[in-house]
């Protein structure tokens, strides 16, 4: 038999050394970002630099070149050594970078250029070949630019200037989006996972089903219910359906749900945990940076819509339900509130301490995480020590779990920071020029109007969503798209808040997770649920229709992201009122109330969620805020009433 040449790096000694480095690195990277966060004063660079020296590192040693096979130990090790050093560049030559800023030697170039090509590379074994093939077309574009026709010609620029700008300051690969990566998003993911490994998920999954699992289409509802929860830290679609949907998926078959409709089912609720702030996929604190907002102002921004699109899913999953005629689970096949709560309530506690931190004593995101980490070390060991009345094994038990959810959050961290990073490229193209000739180009599409460049940005974002994680669609859509929509907005007389924009583009980029044929969210559902997965993507997409109409309305109405909203009464009744919008315009695209939906009933629920979301879209008709919310409402209710009646 021939020998294979790898195959010493391949044995498993060497994989076992690798793993055992691999694991060193993440804790290591996990450390420094928490040393960053309370104790070490770094300037803002060296962090940025540091943070994608760890994630290039990382990546290049747990991550090969093709899916399916191990990373060579020589290589990995080569390459992870190479991408570090190339990253850490701009700190270990800060004083002559900016000497020559502007003019960079042979050398900045030599390493600008292998960073680029590093990073990419990473990126691609990471997340994919779209956000490394995107950063390269709009890179060939800039060089190819003066020599292409008509209304695509660009002025272009030389290489001195694009690895300038793009590699060696904080224009491009070093920009805003990796800065919050390394400050704050880190934390929050790390939090995630120490969560995730000390059994958060399977908590959240069984309180969710104790409570919700006797009702119509109850494990569904619990799937719903328990996304939310994990989304609440997780912040990523997948990782949330690995999470809960390995319990909740095979429920919901045992329960009566065609496997298909289970899986879609759970690929939309995991989807929606990016938009339930705090974390909301990393991208809450980008935004809070670009529209210069506190963060705590953006979450807040993002709480009713967000509250909406999981109220319609449940609302959904109940019509689902009583399409199929189910019914709940049986007392026996529920575990039991009290004692489950008991057991895990540890769980709740640094959540209620990060709302603490954040809301009551108003502290930034970065020392809210770091303080809720803190809590919850503390409350495992606490947990440990009092199960083996043991200080050294309490200590033994404490370590593995803690180092395991650090490096855990470490290596979950691997794609969030190298999409800011590679999304850094795109941002700093379209700052050498690019941006105004998109602007032109979008606006001449639309034709000056607004409708018709929200539903570009709609198709652009959902087209770019479809092998881009969410953050680096979102980064990507709001550099290009987010100030046109505010321009135009203004020249077709309505006032868009610039936080408004930002948040449309976000939103779209998450309904990108679960579009066909790429949507990686229900690829990972219906390995579960063993069904199609380009058909559950198709199921998972209808039910996310749902959140289509939430960022067109708040984009005309930014009462719904509490723009100018002072009272909490005023907010109670804008939510509630949107609330019953959702649940019509769920029941028109279900066709399903208490019974099936007539034809004629359609124009009801449609006029009713588009003046429950916003009434004053009818002022030109003279109807005042009231009249046109109770006119809303009865429209609402004449379909109830009428089916309700032909029941009788």
């Amino acid at each position: 038999m021939k020998k294979d040449h790898l195959s010493p790096a391949l044995s498993p000694t060497g994989n076992e050394h690798l793993r055992f480095f691999s694991a060193l690195v993440a804790l290591a990277w996990a450390g420094f970002q928490l040393s960053v966060a309370r104790f070490v004063l770094l300037d803002p660079v060296i962090t940025r630099s540091v943070h994608l020296s760890f994630a290039l590192g990382l990546a290049y040693l747990s991550l090969s070149p093709r899916r399916g096979h191990r990373p060579v130990s020589f290589w990995a090790l080569l390459f992870a050594l190479f991408s570090a050093g190339l990253a850490l560049y701009l700190v270990l030559d800060q004083e002559g970078m900016s000497a020559r800023s502007g003019l960079p030697n042979w050398l900045d170039l030599m390493v600008g250029m292998a960073l680029f090509l590093m990073l990419l590379e990473a990126t691609r074994r990471s997340i994919g070949p779209a956000l490394p093939g995107f950063a390269l077309l709009f890179t060939a574009y800039v060089f190819l630019g003066p020599w292409l026709p008509g209304p695509l010609a660009f002025k272009g620029v030389g290489v001195s200037r694009f690895f300038s700008q793009i590699t060696l300051s904080t224009e491009g690969i070093y920009g805003l989006p990796l800065d919050v990566s390394a400050s704050t998003v880190f934390l929050f993911v790390l939090l995630g996972g120490l969560l995730e490994r000390a059994g958060a998920g399977e908590f959240f999954t069984q309180i969710a089903l104790s409570l919700l699992g006797g009702f119509k289409g109850g494990p569904a509802k619990a799937a719903v219910v328990s996304s939310g929860m994990t989304g609440l830290v997780s912040g990523s679609s997948i990782g949330n359906i690995v999470t809960t949907g390995t319990f909740t998926i095979p429920l919901m078959i045992r329960a009566g749900f065609p496997p298909k409709k289970a899986a879609a089912v759970e690929v939309a609720a995991s989807t929606d945990g990016q938009l339930m702030p705090p974390v909301m996929g990393a991208a809450a604190f980008i935004i809070a940076e670009y529209v210069n907002l506190p963060y705590l102002e953006v979450a807040k921004a993002a709480l009713i819509p967000a509250l909406l699109s999981y109220f319609a899913l449940f609302f959904v999953v109940h019509l689902e339900a009583d399409k199929l005629g189910m019914k709940g689970l049986k007392r026996s096949e529920r575990p039991a509130f009290l004692p489950l709560l008991r057991a895990g309530y540890l769980h709740l506690i640094p959540l209620l301490v990060l709302g603490f931190e954040l809301v009551v004593l108003r502290h930034s995101p970065k020392y809210a995480a770091f303080t809720a980490i803190f809590c919850l070390l503390v409350l495992l060991f606490w947990r440990e020590w009092r199960q083996t009345h043991s200080l050294r094994a309490a200590l033994a038990n404490w370590a593995k779990v803690s180092g395991a959810g650090m490096i855990q959050g470490s290596k979950n961290m691997i794609p969030v920071a190298l999409a800011t990073a590679s999304a850094g490229i795109i941002v700093g193209i379209v700052g050498m020029g690019l941006g105004g000739m998109i602007t032109g180009w979008v606006e001449s599409l639309s034709g000056g109007m607004l409708i018709p460049m929200l539903a570009i940005t709609a198709i652009a974002s959902l087209i770019l969503g479809m092998g881009l994680p969410t953050t680096a669609t979102y980064i990507v859509m709001a550099s290009l798209t987010a100030p046109i929509i505010v321009t135009l907005g203004a020249q077709a007389g309505w006032a868009i808040p610039l936080l408004a924009a930002h948040l449309f583009c976000f939103y779209f980029g998450i309904l990108a997770d679960d579009t066909p044929p790429v949507g990686l969210a229900s690829y990972a559902a219906a390995a579960i649920a063993k069904t199609e997965p380009i058909a559950t993507g198709l199921q998972a997409f209808w039910y996310h229709l749902r959140t289509i109409i939430i960022p067109f309305m708040f984009v005309l109405n930014p009462e719904l992201i509490l723009v100018g909203v002072d009272s909490w009464q005023d907010a109670l009744w804008i939510g509630a009122r949107a609330s019953l919008g959702s649940l019509a315009f769920a029941s028109l695209l279900q066709g399903w109330l208490f019974k099936k939906n007539q034809l004629w009933q359609a124009p009801f629920l449609g006029f009713s969620a588009l003046t429950l979301f916003h009434p004053l879209i009818w002022a030109g008709w003279g109807l005042s805020e009231i009249q046109a919310t109770g006119a809303g409402l009865l429209a609402f209710g004449l379909v109830p009433l009428y089916q309700w009646l032909r029941g009788r």
